[in-house]
């Protein structure tokens, strides 16, 4: 009996941790995809209209979905809200913003090289706040990572790119921060409810940019307009939920780790769909960036 319990028991764990890393593969493959759908869409939207775009067709699909789901009700105390509104204006809004400036600048691989260094600052202040332990490795990690960071960025000097290395590196701070918070939402919260919420706070706080957003789409192409969509509902919606999904069961700086894949996917779609891609130094600098957040998520007893 307690052999089959105990199967039982194992059988579940597997299967859990397969839904979990099959959601965070899932918001992976996304992600990367985001870097270049929104490089693709180059200046025909200015870096806040594209996010109040993106976002608000992502808050739309998800409060449809949550609608037809479950009904629109929700319950939550003051704390969950202003964690909720919090994450959702530090990487929703905020973190979207400035990528979108930083990729038009640099391109989409250089972008999601740079941006891949949030999983460590996650790890650091995961270790430091959450109890989640800072390790050896950690501090060995970090100096490699901004060893890469500062190779694509002496890199991206010589082309003149030093404002977009900026924004990337002010998209992975805000990032970090937003995947910190929301880990902390999701103590209050279900994942599906914390993404739908924080689209719709999201987007109210870039509505100031809703008459820029409707005189440039009077002109953009419709290519661009259906990446923007594409960003609201798959990376955005799609994406997001999966990621909290796997978040609330996970501990935030393991999960973090899985983003390494992010920069590799983003590099070979954008060589495939854009024929772009980052220079020798950039593509170095990155490997070492990978090299040190994975150094970082090693045992302290390895």
């Amino acid at each position: 009996m307690t052999t089959t319990l105990e199967f039982t028991r194992q059988e579940a764990a597997k299967t859990a941790w397969g839904k979990t890393s099959a959601a965070a593969g899932l918001a992976v493959l996304l992600w990367a995809s985001s870097f270049v759908a929104i490089r693709g869409i180059g200046h025909a939207l200015s870096p806040a209209p594209l996010a109040l775009f993106r976002l608000g067709v992502a808050a739309v699909t998800l409060t449809v979905f949550v609608g037809v789901k479950r009904g629109l009700r929700v319950r939550l105390s003051r704390k969950a809200f202003l964690l909720i509104a919090a994450y959702a204006v530090l990487w929703l809004a905020g973190y979207t913003v400035a990528l979108n400036a930083a990729e038009r600048h640099v391109d989409a691989g250089t972008a999601a090289l740079l941006v891949n260094l949030a999983p460590l600052l996650v790890a650091v202040t995961a270790g430091k706040f959450l109890g989640e332990g800072v390790s050896r490795w950690l501090i060995i990690g970090s100096v490699v990572a901004l060893a890469g960071a500062t190779l694509i960025a002496t890199g991206a000097s010589a082309q003149r790119e030093w404002g977009g290395v900026l924004l990337c590196l002010l998209a992975a701070v805000l990032y970090a921060a937003g995947v910190m918070i929301q880990k902390v939402a999701l103590r209050h919260a279900d994942g599906l409810t914390v993404i739908w919420l924080g689209s719709v706070v999201a987007t109210v706080v870039l509505l100031p940019w809703l008459p820029q957003l409707l005189g440039e789409l009077s002109t953009a192409p419709a290519g661009a307009m259906l990446s923007a969509a594409y960003l609201g509902v798959f990376p955005t919606a799609i994406g997001f939920v999966a990621w909290a999904y796997a978040l609330r069961r996970s501990d935030a700086s393991r999960l973090s780790a899985v983003t390494y894949a992010v920069p590799a996917v983003s590099v070979l779609l954008s060589w495939l769909l854009l024929a772009e891609i980052p220079a020798a130094l950039g593509l170095l600098g990155g490997a070492l960036c990978l090299l040190g957040v994975a150094i970082s998520r090693r045992r302290q007893s390895a």
